[in-house]
């Protein structure tokens, strides 16, 4: 990995002036001053004569930095990389090849190759990752990675250039805008470069944590020309970004961003002299950043991508992929303000926040001379955060809502739940024979997302957009809780708020309340009641198999599946049946993230933070195996849910429990073990027609297929 000459003169650009024989002063103006650039760029092909040209800048022996080593500032500072790191909390970065590890480096021909694979293939992973999270796995992803020969003005993967034996030959990898005409690419379609070399980390110890000055004099080498090529192009969008271009400096551990930005129009084009010009243009008009050098990859070839050396290189990536495609379609500030929502449902999963004692669920922790133990202290100085006062519904109690058209009054008749936030058994005022869920959520506040009370945002508002876009997309299932009404509470006295979606300052005002149907009792009471029998098992299987199937059939995961969120629906009939509810935590799409149970979760989500096509599967049978009386460990670790997960479906525990109340439970316990952290699919069908036929068999009752 030796530095290398700058690449063939050809710098790909389409650079030749207007074709039509009579042109506009502005016109001739223009094809000479491209045809100087062009020229200049030519000549422009010797890194080691440019670092030559910048050596007494860089020891500070030079009038041009008033004999001072020049001290560069940092691309980006902590503040951004943290929000950046918020934002792509929980994305999948997967870079297959290794680096291999700087310990047992050598010049072999071995090292270099996996090498370049590695940084190819980092380099990938980086814009596919970021491109999924930022733009969506719709959109098809315009860029491509290629490598840049000193002799070629081709791009082509590293693995052609090892096969051909052209790797010493290889100066940089670049990150290229896709281009159907230019299929080999092109100078000006770099979208970000990267330099590997060996001696990065051997600074990584110093004072100003710099590269060298033959690193970083190549860095902007490569820098300008890049800037050149781009000022050549015909396309306005890569002239719009020949101002500005970020180069990663890397070897088998440490990276550096480096960041140029200048106006072009300030180079002296001195075509007998090129390399003093660049030089000139440098050091005077600009402006560099360089990152401190830090860990990229660890001693095992892995990439830290969540640590801060990996986050800068991320970041410049991120910049870079802008200025070709504008802004992405989900922008870096609403994606990082969703940590925060997050951050606030972890703590209340493992019990973190006080909602009596501290309502405003912020803590400060001091530590007192005279004892070493942390201690809560009221926050003073603080926001000043008065308690809320939750709406609480009595039996008989009744409640009116509003929407944008109409209101509506229902009466309380049961709490159907002793969870937090409760759900009502309810019937419509005008409508006394009609029964349905109601769900109350929170006040709305004037605070951050995470402070409010998530858990019902999820019940309400969220389950709300999910069972709305269920009813868009046209699926209809009895197993399934059907949307009746979504509005707001009219509370008593008068209203002043200023808008529709504002609130008045009564405690009450613009609480959102959602009612689906049908009604029933859930699982857990069942279960708590002795009215659960062992050969309902069956049937809430084949139901809630059944809403799970007509649920993904739009592309959409429950997520929460629970005793609680599983209710069972009389009306009066032999018949009973099982709905699946409680949709507030269902995945949308590839971003949203699971709520975390230790015992019902599925193993890939305790250990990815996200669902695989047979999780809900899985949750269903910890629940089927809760709910005929399986053993319910006391866990209070993800290590050790999964420990107790894998020693149960080891020793075959929980298909041995399934199996005394039937085999088809069994052998759909065996099915989802089989498919579990796969990217195989569900096969719904063939088990819902088992299970159809079994209870059909042992009980001689019809199942309704209808849905």
């Amino acid at each position: 990995m030796e530095p290398q000459r700058g690449p063939s003169p050809d710098h790909g650009s389409d650079a030749s002036g207007p074709k039509q024989s009579s042109v506009s002063s502005h016109g001739r103006h223009r094809n000479s001053s491209s045809s100087i650039c062009k020229d200049f760029l030519r000549k422009f092909v010797d890194n080691e004569l440019l670092t030559s040209s910048l050596e007494d800048w860089f020891s500070g022996h030079s009038e041009d930095c008033g004999f001072k080593k020049p001290a560069f500032d940092v691309p980006f500072d902590l503040n951004e990389l943290q929000n950046f790191d918020y934002a792509i909390e929980g994305v999948t970065f997967q870079q297959l090849v290794r680096m291999p590890n700087a310990l047992h480096a050598s010049t072999s021909d071995i090292f270099e190759a996996t090498a370049h694979l590695a940084l190819e293939d980092f380099l990938h992973a980086s814009i596919k990752g970021l491109w999924e999270t930022f733009w969506g796995p719709d959109e098809s992803m315009p860029f491509s990675v290629a490598c840049i020969h000193s002799t070629s003005p081709k791009f082509y993967p590293a693995e052609k250039a090892i096969s051909s034996g052209k790797l010493d030959g290889v100066c940089a990898t670049a990150v290229l805008l896709k281009n159907l005409k230019h299929s080999q690419g092109r100078w000006d379609h770099i979208v970000v470069l990267a330099l590997l070399r060996p001696d990065i980390g051997m600074f990584s110890g110093q004072n100003d944590q710099q590269p060298s000055p033959a690193v970083l004099g190549e860095a902007l080498f490569f820098a300008l020309r890049v800037l050149l090529s781009r000022s050549l192009s015909r396309s306005s969008t890569v002239l719009q970004n020949s101002d500005c271009v970020y180069v990663l400096l890397v070897d088998s551990q440490f990276g550096v961003v480096v960041n140029v930005q200048g106006d072009l129009n300030k180079l002296d084009f001195d075509l007998n002299n090129v390399y003093d010009s660049a030089a000139e243009w440098i050091k005077k008009h600009a402006q560099i950043t360089v990152s401190s050098i830090d860990r990229v990859w660890n001693k095992l070839g892995n990439a830290n991508w969540g640590d801060i050396g990996t986050l800068q290189v991320l970041l410049a990536i991120f910049h870079s992929m802008i200025q070709f495609c504008g802004a992405p379609k989900y922008s870096l500030d609403e994606l990082a303000t969703e940590h925060s929502s997050r951050l606030q449902s972890r703590r209340s999963e493992r019990h973190l926040v006080g909602r009596q004692a501290n309502a405003n669920g912020l803590f400060r922790f001091q530590q007192q001379s005279h004892s070493p133990e942390i201690v809560e202290v009221q926050e003073e100085g603080a926001v000043n955060v008065k308690p809320k006062e939750i709406l609480k519904l009595e039996v008989g109690s009744v409640v009116l809502m509003e929407d944008a058209d109409w209101q509506k009054s229902f009466q309380i008749n049961d709490i159907l739940t002793d969870s937090e936030p409760p759900i009502y058994s309810a019937t419509p005022v005008e409508e006394p024979t009609k029964t349905y869920l109601l769900y109350v959520g929170s006040s709305p506040s004037h605070l951050e997302p995470a402070w409010e009370d998530m858990n019902s945002w999820y019940q309400v508002q969220r389950q709300t957009k999910v069972l709305t876009l269920m009813k868009q997309r046209g699926i209809s299932s009895r197993y399934i809780p059907q949307l009746v009404a979504s509005g707001r509470v009219v509370h008593p006295g008068p209203c002043n708020k200023p808008n529709s979606s504002g609130s008045c300052g009564h405690p009450w005002c613009s609480t959102p309340i959602l009612v689906t149907s049908p009604v029933g009792e859930t699982i857990s009471n069942l279960i708590r009641n002795g009215l659960f029998c062992v050969e309902d098992a069956l049937r809430c299987c084949h139901d809630c198999l059944s809403a799970l199937a007509a649920a993904s059939s739009a592309g959409i995961r429950h997520g929460d599946i629970r005793p609680e969120n599983v209710i069972r629906v009389s009306n009066g009939s032999r018949h009973p049946y099982f709905v699946l509810i409680g949709w507030g935590h269902a995945i949308l799409e590839d971003r949203d993230r699971p709520l975390m149970n230790l015992f019902f979760s599925s193993t890939f989500a305790l250990q990815e933070g996200k669902l695989c096509a047979a999780s809900d599967a899985e949750s269903l049978i910890y629940l089927l195996y809760f709910c005929c009386g399986g053993v319910c460990p006391e866990l209070d670790s993800v290590e050790g849910a999964l420990q107790w997960r894998e020693t149960s479906w080891s020793r075959r525990v929980i298909q041995q429990k399934l199996g005394d109340v039937s085999a088809v439970l069994k052998a759909f316990a065996d099915y989802v073990d089989s498919i579990c952290g796969t990217p195989y699919p569900m096969d719904y069908e063939i088990w819902l027609r088992r299970l159809r036929r079994t209870i059909n068999e042992d009980h001689g009752k019809e199942i309704d297929t209808s849905s």
